[in-house]
């Protein structure tokens, strides 16, 4: 009799949560804290709201492919300017610094943390970022030896970091193929019945949820011949040699990221915030990522309805005859808007959502595929078209949509409703980006 009154005491406590009563009442399962989401740091917020999305002009190129349609978004934050150079270093040199710490950790224990505080094994073990990179020490110069260029490659005998050894490794769980009924785990039949396809388009048979991770790596570093590259005879050097290095463009945006290297700097930049919030005992956000082509448009209106460019007028000049953007103003006179190619992020007025940049200085990769008929079977809420591009897949399914124009852009690109693209795989001195982050609640 004793054994089942324990017993019932222990199913009780349990069931109205360690202990506290109900008196018999819904009322839910009580937390320790509410939840307040801050603001994040250089973004600001976009209110949910419902706009026209599409031009509010002729079709000038006559592409026809977007029309107005009515749609409606989420809030969201957004980055209050594109990434800079500053910040995608961060990321650079967040990657440098993990390998060197995987190295120096097979043979200083110091730099691994093998054991939780219970001392628990930890397997495979982390990193410890509290340990400090003494980069001159002689026993650890030998080991990172092997990350910097060989004798063969160096420049005036500069020992440099080897930047095609700085790849990132990441993680990222496939929604999409998850959501699909066919993948969906049977509860009659115990098991998974679907098939899911990796990143490199091969078939994964579904044995457990483990199936839906996919993972990849990509080199961090921006492609500094961009410059070049992007341009047949004409003089960049200087350009490439210190515009991603050099203290004077700290503040410009980044260029030269591809639309797979500027995911994966979401994917980092979630798991750092996410990461340091978990350590405090706090709960973590949402993930950081590209915006969607819908939601890159509704931020750039700034709340204005049918207006054609982010300030809200008709020209690209305002009523004292200076430009309002940094583009190719006046057929190719490229200095007379202030800046001859990228400038400094937030050197004109922002939108009236205090966003800078929204058009031109540099093109932006949005989260969604490219598609000349997107607009017809999209949603009209939250819509977007997504498709992760396969390597082996033909140059047209690898299109990813850019808004906003750039420094070396005519002004119909600048408008709000116009929509271009670029392949993922590509690099371009004109192309950068910015992130959002899905706020929780209304």
């Amino acid at each position: 009799m004793k054994k089942v009154l324990a017993i019932s005491v222990i199913l009780i406590t349990i069931l109205t949560g360690c202990g506290q009563s109900s008196g018999g009442e819904l009322v839910g399962v009580q937390r320790r804290a509410s939840f307040y989401e801050p603001d994040p740091y250089g973004m600001l917020f976009i209110p949910q709201g419902s706009f026209n999305m599409g031009p509010n002009d002729m079709d000038i190129a006559n592409t026809m492919t977007s029309q107005t349609k009515t749609v409606s978004v989420r809030s969201f934050w957004m980055d209050e300017t594109e990434i800079t150079n500053s910040e995608y270093r961060q990321f650079v040199f967040w990657v440098r610094d993990s390998i060197a710490r995987r190295l120096l950790g097979e043979q200083f224990e110091e730099f691994l943390i093998s054991e939780d505080y219970l001392g628990n094994e930890i397997d495979p073990p982390f990193l410890n970022w509290d340990e400090e990179i003494e980069w001159d020490n002689e026993e650890y110069a030998e080991i990172l030896d092997e990350m910097y260029l060989a004798e063969n490659e160096r420049f005036f005998r500069r020992k440099e970091i080897d930047t095609r050894k700085l790849t990132y490794e990441y993680e990222w769980v496939d929604l999409l193929q998850a959501a699909k009924r066919s993948n969906r785990y049977n509860f009659e039949t115990k098991q998974y019945e679907g098939v899911v396809y990796d990143q490199r388009g091969e078939e994964r048979e579904i044995k457990d949820r483990s199936a839906f991770i996919m993972k990849d790596a990509v080199n961090v570093y921006p492609d500094t011949l961009c410059w070049i590259a992007d341009f047949t005879y004409s003089f960049n050097e200087p350009w490439t040699e210190k515009y991603f290095w050099h203290p004077g463009f700290d503040e410009y945006p980044v260029v030269g990221v591809n639309w797979k290297q500027a995911t994966a700097f979401c994917i980092w930049r979630t798991q750092l915030l996410n990461s340091y919030l978990s350590s405090k005992g706090e709960p973590v956000v949402n993930n950081y990522r590209l915006p969607t082509e819908a939601e890159w448009e509704y931020a750039a209106r700034g709340g204005l309805e049918h207006a054609m460019y982010p300030w809200g007028g008709m020209y690209t000049r305002n009523d004292k005859g200076c430009f309002l953007a940094n583009f190719k103003p006046l057929r190719g006179r490229y200095g007379d808007d202030g800046g001859m190619t990228t400038m400094s992020v937030g050197s004109y007025a922002p939108n009236d959502y205090g966003l800078f940049d929204m058009s031109g200085n540099v093109a932006e990769w949005t989260s969604s595929a490219y598609d000349e008929s997107a607009y017809t079977f999209t949603h009209d809420f939250n819509p977007t078209y997504k498709y992760n591009a396969l390597p082996d897949d033909p140059h047209v399914m690898k299109r990813k949509v850019l808004r906003g124009g750039s420094w070396k852009d005519v002004g119909y690109f600048l408008q709000n409703g116009t929509r271009t693209y670029e392949y993922q795989d590509s690099s371009k001195s004109f192309i950068g980006f910015r992130c959002v982050r899905d706020y929780i609640g209304d």
